[in-house]
């Protein structure tokens, strides 16, 4: 299980620094949200994996970390959720703010000369 989570760490790590490297905003936003991904996983996965474990107190067992799961990576990770949700939405509507003061979604606010994703409509002049 823990090769699995290292991988999928692993993944969301290298498809984020990937998708920051690209010109365009909407994609160095979702490389943003990979990598905050990938830390979330990495929180959750400093308090041990641990099958059948209690998630809180019950009687008859005792009080301590090796019989009950441990709560603080899970907060921290949750936390870490609702920021990335709020910091998402900020990033979006200055990308969109961005976008319409400029004109395009280019990270410098330059197209590029070789980037021809346009579409031309045969017959129609630009």
């Amino acid at each position: 299980m823990e090769i699995v989570l290292a991988l999928g760490i692993g993944v969301l790590t290298s498809s984020g620094v990937y998708l920051l490297l690209r010109p365009r905003t909407f994609q160095v936003i979702m490389g943003l949200i990979l990598i905050s991904y990938a830390v979330n996983l990495f929180i959750f996965s400093m308090g041990r994996i641990k099958v059948d474990s209690e998630p809180v107190l019950v009687s008859g067992i005792a009080a301590t970390l090796a019989n009950t799961a441990d709560p603080m990576p899970q907060a921290l990770a949750l936390t870490a959720i609702v920021i990335g949700f709020a910091m998402t939405a900020l990033f979006l509507v200055v990308m969109l703010a961005s976008r319409g003061l400029a004109g395009t979604d280019h990270v410098d606010g330059m197209e590029d000369a070789g980037d021809d994703t346009s579409v031309h409509v045969k017959g129609v002049p630009e």
